[in-house]
């Protein structure tokens, strides 16, 4: 699943949209070309009619072709605008989402789902930089964890943006070790090369269908 820091985010033409001007200039070159093609035929040996209505048959069809990829773009853009007003409603919502969550001393709800082979399941928390700073055993279950930040000594580690991991066991061997699932805020949305993105209050950007769940605030 990609996640895109909001800063990173760029403004790209929408494919639609590239083909649509790309099928503009040739039906205009076509055009042209059939003109030309009429008006500097030799009197004396004009274009065949068969030839000529299976040109104007072709001309007909590319015409239609513009018109059929402009209504397109106006359905597509009024589907966008809808996703948008509903993705509107989320903005101050938690989002249940796979990825990096901003911890500012209040606690984050993690959500672990491990599997059923399962007798040992650890949260592994890692820093920004990438660094395991602490490990936690939670239940075998599908329960939310709240991670409050609190390490084994009882200070709290640093606010800032941290990662977490679901490793599984089974007999004393790892059967996998996965991202976590966490509820992160959502701040913003938008639509970008027709995609609706939701903003998180960590300040990345993730893909309004990779929303596994949704809840008041705490």
């Amino acid at each position: 699943m990609e996640i895109l820091p909001a800063a990173n985010a760029t403004q790209q033409v929408p494919p639609s949209a590239a083909s649509a001007s790309v099928l503009s200039s040739d039906f205009e070159v076509f055009l042209q070309m059939l003109t030309a093609q009429a008006e500097y035929q030799d009197p004396l040996e004009p274009i065949d009619s068969s030839e000529y209505a299976a040109q104007l048959a072709q001309f007909s069809m590319v015409e239609q072709q513009v018109t059929t990829n402009d209504l397109m773009e106006q359905v597509l853009a009024a589907l966008g605008a809808n996703d948008m007003a509903s993705a509107a409603n989320w903005i101050g919502m938690e989002a249940l989402v796979q990825g990096p969550a901003d911890y500012n001393g209040d606690s984050v709800t993690i959500a672990p789902n491990p599997p059923i082979a399962a007798d040992e399941v650890t949260l592994i928390v890692s820093n920004e930089q990438g660094t395991e700073v602490q490990r936690i055993a939670l239940p075998v279950s599908a329960e939310p964890y709240d991670w409050d930040g609190i390490q084994s000594d009882g200070t709290p580690l640093p606010h800032g943006e941290y990662t977490f991991q679901i490793e599984s066991s089974a007999n004393g061997e790892v059967i996998v070790t996965e991202p976590a699932l966490s509820y992160a805020r959502v701040t913003e949305a938008r639509i970008e090369n027709g995609s609706t993105l939701l903003v998180l209050n960590s300040g990345y950007m993730i893909l309004a269908n990779n929303v596994a769940g949704l809840r008041e605030p705490a």
